[in-house]
């Protein structure tokens, strides 16, 4: 039907949806250029009286209602075999298909989201109008949080004495109210009772009744008691619980009476979660029967009266008096123990109690479902008991055995009982969610489900390191005990190593090639200042052959274009650790004696396990260098490196010196001698050594 145009004016784009009576549509409107939902009677419902009538009672109901919580009817109209609606077109998506993907809400948020439903079933009710089938499903929520109750197929205008056939009823079972599963008076009550299942469902994640049939769902609806929400899941305060509990009463009259009080309540809790919300009245609260009093008067003997006819008349009087008093109590008790009875759904006592029961014979019930069992007993007056366990092969809600033997006779009556034993499906566990939760915690949880770990490692760039990543199976899966669940731990972000290539006597160029080819990124480019450089690196840290992690900057050290100048390297040790941080900021300056200005030299901040630090400081030829070490901002060391063609173990022994100066004072300042790295000055200062070696030998064989 895509493409085809209705009414001369709605053209029908796609299908979006589908019910049990009509396909939906979205399409545009060509007169108001917008788009709306189109519901269209599906075609094998077409010739079906009872399908029209339900069809046009939706139109009917929907239309008279305008509420900014319920989808809003546009137009009505029929084209040939088509029957439809158009009605608002609502872009989002609908609550049960938010409740698969969330899961059980926020206590308040889902006290909200009742409080929208209910007020569309306020407006509702005051038009006279029930839904009879408020369900998750027939709750669309728009982009910006709006909740839209729709689809009004089986809601009737209702006045006092509209009754829902027997074996008719409409709506989904899982959402029915009792009454509906009876066939029984339904009223505003029923859709109250719906709306409580609704929050029931919003607060814990599921109905409160499920069976393998709906036949099953139904019967507990009529006969079993729901576990409380708040058993369920504790964070769910009283006052909500209570609602919720009231709100689901199988008896009419112990519900909430209307949509406004409801809605009063949900308003409350907001405020007041523990609240103690006034109780529901229960039969016990009957009010009082008013019995018309005997009137005096008509007690009173005539005083004129005399001789046995007036004592007859007396006597008479007294004996109708009593008689009258007699028959109203007699009536009285009798309704009370009908309507009791009748609350109860006990009318197959009433009937015992009038007839004589002949004797029930026993079937054989193993490998029926428990509550569709339970259902045609009670139509004799027998109770079925269910007494649970766990079996690997029936499937849930069977029955295993029974204390019974098939062809036994049983009277019916108030004892009368067939004692079950029903399947409660294989055991299972449910797993926990355990993510974010240290690995040797989790392990510990399922070993007390009974469930055995299996822990793989795996890198995680967003959880961190020993934390649970996820598990397999996934969470709230269900498997059996002794089950082996794989939890993966993080091992952090994936660390990579590489090794620092061989730099000295690159260009930076040529560094950079290097380095990109080894996975590590350029460093700081010493000294900052130089504009005019040889680009020939003297130096690299860290050295080449370090193993680190992949990503590391490598600092490198450019020579200046002074063919005189000369680097010397330099120890700085921490005194004092326990001062410091684990980061500390480190500056070096330095003044040189040839430009006389001061330079930055380092200025970075090092971990404290990176010290002692070794620094290469540039010497002026026939010059001399000042260094200024600065620790956090403060003055930490100070020396002055000086140009010396000759001693290069004096220098050792005079840096040694320095650094224990400044161990000891905080700060220092010395003068050292540093060897002339020239090739030529290197021969000659060997030839030097040599010739002091060999002197200083002499001497010591002459003395």
């Amino acid at each position: 039907m895509v493409g085809q145009i209705l009414g001369n004016r709605y053209e029908l784009i796609e299908k979006i949806g589908g019910g049990g009576m009509a396909d939906v549509y979205k399409a545009r409107c060509k007169l108001l250029n917008r788009f709306v939902a189109i519901k269209i009677l599906k075609p094998e419902f077409i010739n079906d009286e009872e399908f029209l009538k339900r069809f046009t009672i939706e139109a009917q109901a929907a239309a008279s209602l305008s509420h900014p919580n319920i989808v809003s009817i546009y137009d009505v109209g029929q084209e040939n075999d088509i029957h439809y609606i158009v009605m608002e077109y609502v872009n989002g998506q609908t609550l049960k298909e938010y409740l698969d993907e969330n899961g059980a809400l926020y206590w308040k948020d889902a006290v909200n989201i009742a409080i929208q439903i209910c007020q569309a079933i306020e407006h509702a009710h005051k038009n006279h109008v029930v839904h009879r089938d408020i369900k998750p499903h027939n709750i669309l929520l728009t982009k910006d949080g709006m909740l839209k109750v729709t689809d009004f197929g089986i809601a009737r205008a209702v006045s006092s004495s509209t009754i829902t056939m027997a074996g008719n009823a409409i709506g989904s079972v899982h959402y029915f109210s009792p009454e509906q599963a009876r066939g029984g008076f339904t009223d505003e009550k029923s859709d109250l009772y719906s709306l409580g299942i609704v929050l029931y469902e919003l607060l814990t994640g599921r109905v409160p009744f499920d069976g393998e049939s709906p036949v099953a769902v139904a019967i507990k609806h009529i006969q079993d008691e729901p576990e409380e929400p708040i058993n369920i899941k504790e964070d769910i305060p009283t006052g909500v619980n209570s609602i919720v509990m009231r709100a689901i009463q199988k008896d009419q009259a112990l519900r909430y009476q209307s949509a406004s009080e409801l809605l009063n309540d949900l308003y409350k809790v907001l405020k007041q979660p523990d609240a103690q919300f006034a109780k529901a009245r229960t039969t016990e609260d009957s009010p009082t029967v008013r019995i018309p009093s005997i009137k005096k008067k008509e007690l009173v003997l005539e005083m004129d009266t005399s001789g046995k006819a007036g004592d007859d008349a007396v006597k008479k009087k007294k004996k109708d008096n009593k008689t009258t008093v007699w028959a109203v109590v007699t009536s009285i008790l009798v309704i009370f123990v009908l309507g009791a009875l009748m609350v109860k759904g006990l009318g197959p006592v009433v009937y015992s109690m009038f007839n004589k029961p002949e004797d029930f014979i026993v079937e054989d019930y193993t490998n029926q479902n428990f509550y569709e069992v339970k259902g045609k007993l009670s139509q004799y007056n027998i109770e079925a008991i269910e007494i649970r366990k766990h079996d690997d092969q029936i499937p849930k809600d069977r029955i295993i055995s029974q204390d019974k033997a098939v062809g036994e006779r049983i009277k019916p009556g108030e004892f009368a009982k067939i004692e079950f034993v029903v399947s409660d499906g294989p055991l299972l566990v449910k797993i926990p969610d355990l993510r974010r939760m240290e690995y040797r915690q989790a392990v510990i949880e399922l070993r007390q489900l009974g469930l055995e770990a299996n822990v793989i490692d795996e890198y995680s760039d967003v959880v961190s390191k020993g934390v649970v990543i996820r598990t397999e199976p996934d969470i709230n899966a269900e498997v059996k005990p002794g089950t082996v669940v794989n939890v993966y731990k993080s091992l952090g972000p994936e660390i990579k190593y590489s090794l620092v290539p061989n730099l000295i006597g690159k260009t930076k160029s040529e560094a950079l090639n290097l380095l990109v080819g080894a996975k590590l990124t350029m460093g700081k480019i010493y000294p900052e200042d130089m504009t005019y450089a040889r680009d020939k690196i003297v130096r690299q840290e860290p050295a080449a052959g370090t193993e680190v992690e992949e990503g590391t900057p490598v600092n490198i050290y450019l020579e200046d274009y002074n063919p005189d100048q000369k680097y010397v390297t330099r120890l700085i040790e921490l005194d004092n650790p326990d001062n410091y941080g684990e980061n500390i900021k480190f500056l070096v300056n330095i003044t040189r004696s040839d430009t006389k200005r001061v330079e930055t030299l380092y200025s970075e901040v090092r971990k404290k396990s990176d010290f002692p630090i070794t620094i290469s400081i540039p010497v002026p030829n026939g010059g001399s260098t000042l260094v200024r070490v600065y620790l956090d901002n403060k003055n930490y060391m100070e020396f002055t490196e000086e140009f010396n063609k000759r001693s290069n173990e004096t220098n050792t022994g005079n840096t040694a010196n320095n650094n224990g100066n400044s161990n000891n004072n905080g700060s220092g300042s010395g003068t050292d001698n540093i060897n002339d790295t020239n090739n030529t000055d290197n021969a000659n200062n060997d030839n030097e050594r040599t010739e002091e070696s060999g002197e200083t030998n002499h001497a010591e064989a002459a003395g």
